[in-house]
């Protein structure tokens, strides 16, 4: 094997680590942009509204 090979092998290997940490450092970041999100929306105080049936459908599967 010519030096030049090993050369670029260790280089490709250099930038496949960097390309590994900068990919897992955003995963990390978007994990806690989602989680804070989540959060956010669990901490809402108005109470969701009860859904309406103005078709008529639950009674009729109720029956079912």
């Amino acid at each position: 094997m010519s030096e030049g090979s090993r050369t670029g092998q260790s280089q490709k290997a250099l930038q496949e680590a960097r390309r590994r940490r900068r990919l897992a450092a955003a995963l990390r970041e978007n994990l806690k942009r989602r989680k804070a999100q989540a959060k956010g929306r669990g901490a809402a105080t108005e109470p969701a509204a009860a859904p309406h049936d103005s078709a008529g459908i639950a009674d009729d599967k109720a029956s079912r």
